[in-house]
Formats: C-alpha cells, structure tokens, sequence
C-alpha cells in the first residue's frame, strides 16, 4: 500500500515496546516527512525508523498541533501524528480532526495496541471469562476533566465487570473508595501495572482492600493501568468456553461425545 503526501496520519504508537507498533504504523514513520510526537510517553527507538523532521507536542496547544500539521501538508510532505497506544482511547483526536476538517485537510487513521491490551498480556490474563464476566469498561476517574453523569467509578462499579481504568493512579484512594461503594468487594483482585510493556515494567498486585498502600510504597504516580475484576484472581477459570468445548456444536465444526 502506498501512502499519500498532503495527508495527516493519526498513528498509535502502541504502548511502548518498539515491536507492539503495527507493520502500517512502521511503514509510516519509516516514510514520513514530519512527525509530531506526544512527548515522552512515546519511546524514542520508534524513531529509529526514521530520520524527518520530528516535533515534541508535550509543550504545545491544539492551534500549534494544528498549525504544524497544515504547514507540513502545504509543504506537500507526509505527515505523521503519533499518539501513544491506540490514538481512539483518551487520544484527544477528535479536536484535531475537527481542526483539519475546517482546513479541508486530507486524514487517516491508524490503530494501535492500547496499554490496556499490553497490561493484560504483561498479567497473562483473559479479560473476558464465562459466568465471570463478559464486559469490558475502559474509564478514568474524573479529575481536572469531569466526567459525564453517570460515568462515575462508583456508577460503573455496581456492573463488576472487569475494569481497565486510565489516568487514575495518582487518585488512587478515591478510587478504591468508589469502587467498594459502587459495591465491588473489598477482596476484588486488582493490579497496577506501570508502563506496561516498557522496559522498566513494574506491576503490582492486591485486592481493593490492599492496593492503595501498595501503590503508595512503590511510589506510582502516573502512567499507570488500574486493572480491577474477578476475572484477576489467580485460580483456574471455574467455566470453560463454549468456543472448544467438544460437546459443542458450532458454524465450523460438529459436536462429538467421545
């Protein structure tokens, strides 16, 4: 596939092991003219694919993105936007894309391993379990930034499904305090993984009852995944898939009782 010059690739960058980009996002930072990064939440070997021009965002505002977008585009050059994990989860793309909408600037997108996905695969755990759960929520606390109504933790706990929760580590009490009053058992495993799939990887792991202190002597502060559920404990999984299951018929394959 052959890329276009005059045009905006949103690229995620995955979570931060250089070998978790995709193929298309390595192709792109291979032929790009310019690149803009988010700041140090990128890992810089990803720019070994690359010798462009490159530009830090972490000190500039939407206009600046922006503007730096429209000027490589008017230069005819192919212009990268690199996000870190996937761009579409807390990747504030839709403002950008707003902005190059108004300037009929041509975009694409292009998806990339969420944190989420790597905390898990660092975990060595399957989100979704039978009779478990069967729902994934990816949230934040809110902060700064609000949340709509009735996106509280505490709303969103009273579901116990599995939780992925962004952004949140360095309120980690009140979390705790929303997730039991939502009424998730104080014994409810929960991991903290910190940069997951860097190299100075560090996870943690307890229950709600526990965690907090936990995080507070390792001192974790930011860039960090809450993982919450039952789908977390360390035990055999209790009901197993239909997917496999030999007694189980389905559109590929026939059941047998042997």
């Amino acid at each position: 596939m052959s890329f276009k010059k005059n045009t905006v690739y949103f690229v995620g960058a995955g979570p931060g092991d250089v070998e978790l980009i995709t193929v298309k996002g390595a192709r792109l930072l291979e032929k790009a003219d310019r690149i803009i990064y988010a700041g140090s939440l990128v890992n810089p070997e990803l720019f070994s694919f690359s010798t462009c021009e490159k530009y830090d965002s972490k000190g500039l505002h939407l206009d600046q993105i922006v503007e730096l977008m429209e000027d490589g585009v008017r230069k005819k050059q192919l212009v990268v936007r690199l996000h870190t994990g996937d761009p579409s989860v807390y990747g504030a793309i839709k403002e950008q894309m707003d902005q190059l909408d108004k300037r009929n600037i041509q975009y694409e997108v292009v998806p990339g391993v969420s944190s989420a996905f790597a905390a898990a695969a660092s975990l060595k755990k399957e989100l979704t379990l039978p009779e478990i759960s069967q729902t994934v929520i990816i949230t934040r606390m809110a902060g700064r930034t609000p949340v709509p109504a009735g996106e509280s933790i505490q709303s969103l706990a009273s579901h116990k499904a599995t939780m992925m929760i962004f952004l949140s580590v360095g309120m980690i009490d009140d979390v705790v305090k929303a997730l039991v009053a939502g009424g998730m058992e104080k014994q409810t495993p929960v991991y903290v993984v910190q940069k997951a799939s860097w190299d100075d990887e560090l996870v943690i792991g307890g229950t709600l009852e526990t965690i907090s202190k936990l995080v507070e002597r390792e001192n974790i502060s930011k860039t960090a995944m809450i993982c919450v559920g039952r789908v977390f404990a360390d035990k055999p999984a209790e009901y197993m898939s239909k997917l496999y299951d030999k007694s189980f018929s389905h559109g590929t394959r026939e059941s047998s009782n042997e």
